[in-house]
């Protein structure tokens, strides 16, 4: 029992293969239409062929019906020219014609039996009623038609023609189509298997050709995919698996980095605080100002700890849009001010002028909250990383769908082959620095989550040594 599910379930598997799929389509799409249109063309043939015997048939039958009532044959009076006419229509057509009175009297039988006999048949009473009748006996292979003879002037029915012929001939070459039919099928079956092998070749090759610089990308094997025997199609292909392999290999090491650089920056508070605690545990009769100045370093470590938590938990909230975010239809030109009256006493300490321009009143669907911690690390950002004595300007406008922010400082600048990873997590331009002004390195981060959740969008213009400039687009409208 085991051995034939498992034979079965070879066999459906068999049935997913590309190759055998496309076979079984080339056979059903050529040879089964040819096979149907045969089929229906005999059938045509035969049907026809028996119609229009049936037609000369009672063709036939109304002239020998017209000679009848003419020659006076129902009144015992023989004519040559019936008796021609009778003998060539049953010797043309293979058949049997009777001609019957109202007596049910068979005056004339062209086989020569049954002359003078009474003949009760249901056909020939019917007829008599006025009521013709055909039977066509496909098994048999022969029809019966029944014909009335009409008196010419009183149109009454006198006699009947009963006409039984043979349909052999009709058959004969319905049956000779039909062989013909089937070797012309076979011949083209052979010639359809042979060319639908020479196509799953043709489309076997350079899908195995795939498959294998597939499996070469897989391994990390260097390959040329664009050779001039691949279709552009499976270049296609090649091209984007490739795309994926280095996009899934860009997140792995993107993912290493952030579990390094997590570790890194949680691991050197935590060792701080170890060194200076530890310090502490071997001493004897510390002095209190010591002891004073080791815990307090200690609580700005723990805060630092702490800052890097709630900075990775804001990124983990604001990526890959899985935050809930609140939106509320807000003045931007109050909601900014708001945040440079928060930010003025920050600049004022190194003495950097701190400026707003407006064109207008703008109004957006914000999630207040959210932005406004972007903006201000945006903002924060160009003071900290400035010169003493410098300037932040800071400018707002708006067209008919978004409203736009410019942030520029005359601050260090960003050397320009690193500006496309300021927006990574934890990267630092100068880590030095970043770690004396507090910062985390997740901030730009946070900073581009949130503007991507608003539907916005941030790009970065900088010059080392001259300033940076930032520029923020979000819909005045929130798209969901």
């Amino acid at each position: 029992m085991l051995a034939i599910i498992s034979k079965l379930k070879n066999g459906l598997k068999a049935l997913k293969s590309l190759k055998l799929i496309i076979f079984i389509l080339l056979i059903l799409f050529t040879v089964v239409p040819i096979s149907v249109y045969s089929y229906c063309s005999a059938r045509l043939f035969l049907s026809n062929a028996i119609s229009q015997r049936v037609s000369e048939l009672q063709s036939h039958a109304t002239i020998i019906s017209n000679l009848v009532v003419n020659s006076e044959f129902l009144n015992n009076e023989s004519t040559s020219e019936l008796n021609t006419e009778l003998s060539q229509v049953a010797e043309v057509y293979k058949g049997r014609i009777l001609i019957i009175d109202k007596k049910l009297k068979i005056l004339r039988d062209t086989y020569g039996l049954e002359d003078g006999k009474t003949i009760i048949s249901k056909e020939i009473i019917e007829t008599f009623g006025g009521n013709n009748s055909l039977y066509i006996n496909n098994d048999g292979q022969y029809v019966e038609i029944t014909v009335p003879i009409n008196d010419t002037d009183t149109r009454e029915i006198v006699g009947v023609i009963f006409m039984s012929f043979s349909t052999e001939n009709i058959f004969s070459l319905y049956d000779l189509m039909i062989y013909e039919n089937i070797v012309f099928i076979t011949v083209f079956l052979i010639i359809a298997v042979f060319l639908s092998i020479i196509i799953i070749r043709f489309i076997s090759k350079p899908i195995n050709k795939l498959n294998d610089t597939i499996g070469s990308i897989s391994k990390g094997i260097p390959v040329n995919t664009h050779e001039d025997d691949v279709y552009v199609e499976f270049n296609r292909i090649v091209d984007n698996y490739h795309n994926i392999i280095e996009n899934a290999k860009k997140t792995e090491d993107s993912r290493s980095e952030f579990v390094s650089n997590v570790s890194h920056e949680l691991k050197t508070p935590i060792t701080s605080m170890k060194v200076l605690a530890e310090s502490l545990v071997s001493q004897d009769n510390v002095p209190a100002e010591l002891y004073h100045e080791f815990m307090t370093d200690i609580i700005d470590e723990i805060d630092r700890v702490n800052n890097i938590i709630n900075d990775l938990l804001t990124v983990v909230k604001t990526d890959n849009n899985v935050s809930t975010i609140v939106v509320s239809n807000v003045s931007i030109n109050d909601f900014i001010e708001n945040i440079l009256k928060t930010l003025r006493p920050i600049a004022a300490q190194r003495n950097i002028e701190l400026v707003y321009e407006t064109f207008r009143n703008i109004n957006a669907e914000i999630d207040e909250i959210k932005l406004g911690m972007a903006i201000n690390n945006l903002i924060e950002n160009a003071i900290k990383y400035n010169y003493d004595d410098g300037w932040v300007r800071v400018s707002l406008n708006a067209d008919h769908k978004y409203f736009y922010l410019k942030v520029a400082d005359s601050g260090v600048g960003i050397p320009e082959e690193l500006q496309d990873r300021i927006f990574e997590r934890f990267y630092r331009v100068d880590k030095a620095r970043s770690r004396d002004t507090g910062g985390t390195g997740l901030g730009l981060a946070i900073t581009r989550n949130i503007i991507l959740l608003h539907r916005g969008a941030i790009k970065v213009y900088s010059k080392e040594g001259e300033g940076t400039l930032f520029t923020v687009r979000i819909p005045l409208n929130f798209q969901a």
